[in-house]
């Protein structure tokens, strides 16, 4: 597998997606590290990462230390799309770390999980 073809949606203050990120390195791979809270999200690619996680948005929603409960995220009555809009206007809302390889997507909670696809 070629270093350019992993990806880490990462958080670098988050000790989960350090550690995934260490374990990437660990296997001898050098990925391609997206700080998403920098970059932000576009809704192509949130609906796209979120087909290849075989998830939903409310799937791969963080609640703790963010504002999805002051923009009625939580509710079962809000849509897909809407959560998706949210995400991209508060990239914080999307749990990390992902990481993407030729071999799959996880979100790597428990970090474990990335053994599935390295």
């Amino acid at each position: 597998m070629s270093d350019a073809s992993v990806t880490i949606f990462h958080n670098p203050a988050c000790t989960t997606s350090r550690n995934v990120l260490a374990a990437i390195r660990a296997a001898g791979i050098e990925p391609n590290v997206v700080e998403y809270l920098k970059e932000g999200w576009t809704k192509p690619q949130l609906k796209d990462l979120l087909s290849k996680l075989g998830l939903s948005a409310r799937d791969v929603m963080r609640i703790r230390g963010t504002p999805a409960e002051e923009l009625k995220l939580t509710d079962r009555k809000t849509t897909e799309d809407e959560i998706i809009d949210a995400m991209v206007g508060h990239p914080i809302l999307v749990e990390r770390p992902i990481v993407l390889t030729p071999k799959g997507a996880v979100l790597a909670r428990p970090p474990e999980k990335i053994e599935e696809i390295l």
